[in-house]
């Protein structure tokens, strides 16, 4: 769902998106080619809609720590070694004083999380493959779905 600058606001599921563009809140900017039939309209199946007046964002949001958002930001990519990560490691482990944020967590395998354990990657005589870092303001779009649609991606690189 777009404010009505283009700006993204939030990922609403097609009936919710129909019902809008029904209320006359919002118009459909791209479909799926589908259409939804009730007895006396046919509407285009809403992949894209945008609201038909301004909400006004109060905050920027930023995206939620999780793992699957942790995995999507390094490409399920062990930040040490470079193999299939499956699992995350806080870089300063917690029980030092190591925070749960952005900057102090990264994606690793299991053989390299094991290996350096409680310690410091320097203290393990490991290398991060690149720093840990917050993801880009929008990235919790792509975070919220499994996978983005074509059809948004204009409207996504617009925003950033």
């Amino acid at each position: 769902m777009l404010n009505a600058t283009y700006e993204p606001l939030s990922v609403v599921p097609s009936r919710r998106a129909a019902c809008l563009v029904l209320a006359d809140k919002a118009d459909v900017v791209e479909d799926d080619g589908t259409v939804l039939h009730s007895q006396s309209l046919t509407v285009p199946n809403p992949l894209v809609i945008r609201l038909r007046y301004v909400v006004k964002v109060p905050y920027h949001r930023r995206t939620a720590l999780s793992r699957r958002a942790v995995f999507a930001r390094d490409d399920h990519v062990c930040q040490y070694c470079g193999n299939l990560a499956d699992s995350i490691d806080h870089i300063m482990p917690r029980s030092r004083g190591g925070q749960h944020e952005w900057e102090n967590v990264a994606a690793a395998c299991r053989p390299c999380n094991l290996r350096k354990r409680d310690r410091t990657p320097v203290e393990a005589g490991m290398d991060l493959a690149r720093p840990a870092h917050a993801p880009k303001e929008l990235a919790w779009v792509t975070i919220s779905v499994a996978r983005v649609p074509e059809a948004w991606k204009p409207y996504l690189a617009r925003a950033s």
